[in-house]
């Protein structure tokens, strides 16, 4: 038996028969089979991206008083802070969006941007919780965990859930962001740190290691032996069952993942379309051309994260201290490669299946802090998302005329949440799973589809 025929045997045994349990009915016909999201880690100013609000032009430099006690970390409000970017208007629908995101607002057409997000904290760990889990507290589940454990593998061969983090680090909260939370272990995401020498951890020996091919056949079909006869006693635990795919889909991965993440054979025209030529764009660049690469291939749900926890000089989107700096240091790294993936989707007739999410925890206030940054605002941000299902050209909800406060059709996570289950084919209310004696979801008990985004 060779290396490769081992690998596909021992590797397929448990976990074709998990992809064969997991491919379940949807609740209705889906028009979304896969999500690429897009998680801004600090808070992206929506008053300086997708929400146009002249008022803050118009009033720069002026007291700001919004007529009520506002939650800041600084005392009292500055002044009123101008966005530093020009505005324009773009495609069809004339959308308007600032000089900070020019190649992304070339997609305006294809994009729905919801403007009247609320979050329940103003603090980044439980905002970013609340984002990526429905909840603020630890221990739940990740919207990608939650896709994996309702729809299962489009390929056995590769994880259904990969998240790739930036490569400054992982953002507030860590793994526990796209952690499977009380979900069958499998259903955690596969961390990819792309562009490093050893991109998935403990996937190959160690160099220089006294591990060979026939070793290594000979420990694996030792081990899946042993856990087999140690599993059938233990039914109950989950536990044991992730680890046994996991090593199953380690062996696929040996084979599978060298390929997918390998952008070489790409043509010179995608990697510049990527911004792979550009030392300021190529780390996302390479990371979104990886995202294509693996959503081609059937991974159901790719997390790509910009920025990291918090440090100085800051490395993410938390600017007090100078946005203009800042945030133009983090947006012109992903602006040109979030659009080449949108427009390489849309070329390889990917994009009309698949939904893809910008999102950050929360937004940034209208009034200066110090006297370059702003700080954080819970009380109105922007999502947008786009592809799969998605009314392109449209705009959900609105901020006052400020942009500090959600006025029109306010809404959550929960709502987005339960928007995307629903392109995918899912019924927010009917997707639970019992734990300690509730029927818990993803959107708790909250949660409506945003049908005016819905194509």
């Amino acid at each position: 038996m060779t290396r490769r025929n081992f690998l596909w045997q021992y590797g397929g045994g448990l976990g074709g028969i998990a992809l064969a349990h997991m491919s379940a009915a949807t609740h209705h016909t889906p028009k979304a089979k896969r999500v690429v999201q897009f998680f801004m880690s600090g808070a992206a100013s929506q008053c300086d991206s997708f929400d146009y609000k002249p008022m803050l032009q118009k009033k720069a430099g002026e007291k700001w008083d919004p007529g009520e006690k506002v939650e800041l970390f600084q005392s009292n409000p500055g002044v009123v802070m101008p966005c530093p970017w020009e505005w324009r208007q773009y495609g069809q629908s004339g959308k308007w969006i600032s000089g900070l995101f020019p190649h992304v607002a070339t997609c305006a057409d294809d994009v729905a941007f919801v403007h009247s997000l609320l979050s329940k904290s103003n603090v980044h760990g439980p905002a970013t919780f609340l984002q990526s889990t429905g909840f603020i507290l630890p221990g739940f589940p990740s919207a990608g965990s939650w896709v994996s454990y309702a729809l299962g593998s489009m390929n056995e061969n590769l994880p259904v859930f990969v998240v790739l983090p930036d490569n400054r680090g992982v953002p507030p909260n860590g793994p526990a962001n796209w952690s499977s939370g009380f979900l069958p272990a499998a259903h955690q995401a596969t961390s990819i740190r792309v562009g490093s020498a050893n991109p998935i951890h403990d996937l190959f020996a160690p160099e220089g290691s006294f591990v060979t091919a026939s070793s290594e056949m000979d420990g694996l079909a030792l081990l899946e032996k042993v856990n087999r006869e140690h599993l059938a006693s233990r039914t109950e635990d989950s536990r044991l069952d992730a680890r046994i795919k996991s090593y199953e889909m380690a062996a696929r991965l040996q084979l599978s993942a060298p390929e997918v993440l390998r952008v070489d054979g790409e043509s010179d025209a995608t990697k510049k379309l990527y911004g792979l030529d550009d030392p300021i764009t190529e780390e996302m660049g390479r990371r979104c051309l990886v995202a294509r690469r693996l959503l081609e291939r059937g991974v159901r749900f790719v997390q790509l994260w910009s920025g990291a926890d918090n440090g100085f000089p800051r490395r993410n989107w938390d600017s007090h201290e100078h946005l203009a700096k800042d945030h133009w240091e983090m947006a012109v790294a992903i602006d040109k490669p979030i659009a080449a993936l949108m427009k390489d989707l849309k070329a390889r007739g990917l994009f009309d299946d698949t939904i893809v999410h910008w999102t950050t925890e929360f937004g940034r206030m209208p009034c200066s802090q110090g006297s370059k940054g702003r700080d954080h605002n819970p009380f109105g941000f922007t999502n947008w998302l786009a592809g799969g299902g998605i009314k392109g050209g449209t705009s959900y909800g609105a901020t006052d005329e400020w942009s500090y406060k959600a006025v029109d059709n306010p809404c959550y996570g929960y709502d987005v949440h339960a928007t995307m289950l629903h392109l995918l084919g899912i019924d927010h209310t009917r997707l639970t799973y019992r734990h300690n004696g509730i029927d818990r979801r993803l959107t708790d008990v909250h949660g409506n589809v945003l049908r005016e985004i819905v194509a």
